[in-house]
């Protein structure tokens, strides 16, 4: 797959199939790439804690928030779950240089390795970070969760639009729930 075709494929998937499972293995995969990656001063101070258990998945759901935007929406049905969960944390005992740099290297990284398995996935900023700790036994003195990555094969299309004259950038679902993400144009964005 051309690297361009993956980051097209590469949007926030918010339902999936939750029959399809995700491995441990693969898990490991992408935490693997995710590793390789460039971190400020080369400290590596991100951890990762892997779901791929039914049950641990369906305790870190309700602990989740889903699409800001799509008001009435609390988010994906039974049926419609991730499948598997990647929490990146930080090691406050080694801490970061440029926490935003780090962290989104990483998961970008992340959701790039995903597409090419077949699979996507999505960032979610908005979460209870104590309940999170808690079900991985995260001592909260040395260890902070950052990101939880919702990931499983996608049960909705997403497709990208241009921003229209009225500037608004909000994402929206059709009547056929097909997920719309307006962009705003090259022009608009490069400077000089």
């Amino acid at each position: 797959m051309e690297f361009k075709e993956l980051v097209l494929k590469n949007r926030s998937y918010r339902r999936f199939y939750q029959d399809v499972k995700i491995s441990r293995d693969t898990l490991v995969e992408l935490i693997d790439l995710a590793r390789l990656t460039g971190s400020g001063s080369n400290r590596q101070p991100l951890k990762y804690c892997l779901s791929c258990d039914p049950d641990l998945n369906a305790r870190i759901f309700p602990n989740t928030l889903w699409a800001a935007y799509l008001k009435e929406w609390p988010g994906p049905e039974e049926g419609e779950r991730p499948s598997a969960y990647i929490v990146i944390v930080e090691d406050k005992s080694i801490g970061l240089v440029n926490p935003r740099a780090d962290l989104g290297i990483s998961a970008q990284t992340i959701l790039l390795g995903a597409v090419e398995k077949g699979y996507g996935g999505c960032m979610i900023a908005s979460f209870k970070k104590k309940e999170i700790a808690e079900l991985f036994n995260l001592p909260e003195d040395k260890y902070e969760p950052l990101l939880v990555i919702a990931l499983g094969k996608p049960k909705e299309v997403v497709v990208i639009d241009e921003v229209g004259p009225d500037g608004d950038i909000k994402y929206w679902r059709d009547e056929n729930q097909v997920h719309h993400v307006p962009k705003r144009a090259l022009k608009d964005i490069i400077l000089n």
